[in-house]
């Protein structure tokens, strides 16, 4: 039984189906590949023809055109995620990182980096944020205000000169272009944070090794280096008080699209293990005709139907800012940190429980559970974790600090 969310209107179901199709098409057929794909010779591949749709690049939102569903982001992040987080998360990335320059209408950087199209294939975004030093403080704004930013931005005349370490970023080391998070003076707090884009080729930045992870290996993370990196001033997204608030715009937009992330995994390993649960035969009968595994299931199916609908319901909240707040108030960052907490627990119990069932068979490569089980770890540790999601989330309700 598989069933659109009533909400969605006719254009959403198309988006969904025309997402679904690629994916069965493209990505399932070599799921149980793509984690030894070292060379990313597979991975390129289907990025590629994600290309050819025309789904990496930028532009800002025509005020005569009407906005897009509420529902579009959770659609495609669910939908490319049943089939590959990884995959799904350059894709999302790839967004992510040019968000700022966007918002800020930056029509210089928006441009620099779709020709780069040319140069590059898939032409892909990098999103810089968090630090070797300080982990999530970065994503911390409500309380550090983004004075523990060791990359510093420095204005020499017509130009930023950055220095500084990044760790960990999506997309790193095969971008096209780079949104550096940066700190032109800790003194000023949220007011000296920069958002600044860096070209690929831009001298004296530099990258270290790919990491090797338990999940996710179809998006790439590594150190980036930054020695006297210089770009125009023009390069730097907005300026003082905007950049910080589409840094916190980007926290909360990021927790809700790992929300819906982990609801795709969780719908990913629940079809598996429904159809393995419909063959496998045990005591003269499949697995699921038993009562135990029925409650199972069951648990699993309301778990999956919850999470979604939480996800759907922010999605829709966040279209209504005189009535929730903007995306980077204290109101929203919570709702935003509650869906995605609750979704990966969701999905987390779900691909226990999926491996479960399957015993054995669970954690073997073949039957793929098993990757949805370490790919959705990983979206539940990023963006704080679980600790600094709950925090976020109590600063909805009251001003709290963390002791």
């Amino acid at each position: 039984m598989e069933h659109f969310p009533p909400v969605y209107s006719d254009e959403d179901k198309m988006l969904a189906q025309a997402i679904r199709r690629f994916v069965d098409q493209e990505i399932m057929p070599v799921r149980d590949k793509i984690d030894d794909d070292v060379d990313h010779v597979l991975i390129n591949s289907i990025l590629n023809k994600m290309s050819a749709l025309g789904v990496f690049g930028a532009r800002v939102q025509d005020e005569n055109v009407p906005p897009p569903s509420p529902y579009v982001g959770h659609i495609v992040a669910e939908e490319m995620t049943r089939g590959d987080a990884g995959i799904g998360l350059v894709l999302g990335i790839s967004q992510w990182a040019m968000y700022a320059a966007i918002r800020a209408k930056n029509q210089e950087v928006i441009d620099l980096y779709n020709s780069m199209a040319e140069k590059k294939k898939p032409n892909l975004a990098c999103y810089a944020m968090t630090e070797p030093a300080s982990g999530c403080d970065v994503e911390n704004l409500p309380e550090l205000h983004g004075r523990t930013i060791k990359t510093r931005a420095v204005q020499d005349g017509d130009y930023w000169v950055i220095n500084g370490a990044k760790r960990f970023p999506s997309n790193a080391g095969i971008s096209s272009i780079y949104c550096v998070v940066c700190q032109t003076d800790p003194e000023k707090g949220e007011e000296g944070i920069a958002q600044i884009y860096v070209p690929y080729d831009a001298k004296g930045l530099s990258f270290g090794k790919f990491e090797n992870k338990a999940g996710m290996q179809s998006d790439r993370n590594c150190d980036i280096y930054f020695d006297d990196v210089r770009v125009p001033l023009s390069y730097r997204a907005d300026g003082p008080g905007k950049d910080a608030e589409y840094l916190k715009d980007n926290v909360t937009e990021g927790r809700l699209g790992s929300a819906s992330a982990a609801v795709g995994c969780a719908r990913g390993a629940f079809g598996e293990v429904l159809r393995y649960t419909g063959e496998r035969v045990v005591a003269g009968k499949p697995i699921r005709e038993h009562s135990i595994a029925a409650g199972i299931l069951a648990d699993m199916a309301m778990g999956i139907e919850s999470a979604r609908a939480f996800c759907l319901q922010v999605s829709l909240m966040q279209t209504r800012p005189e009535e929730y707040g903007s995306a980077h108030s204290d109101t929203m960052l919570s709702y935003t940190s509650m869906a995605k907490n609750y979704a990966c627990q969701v999905a987390v119990s779900v691909t226990n429980k999926a491996m479960e069932l399957m015993g054995s068979y669970g954690y073997i490569r073949d039957y793929q559970v098993e990757k949805y089980w370490r790919d959705v770890k990983e979206i539940q540790l990023w963006l704080g974790g679980v600790q600094l999601a709950q925090f976020d989330i109590m600063r909805g309700y009251y001003p709290f600090k963390v002791t």
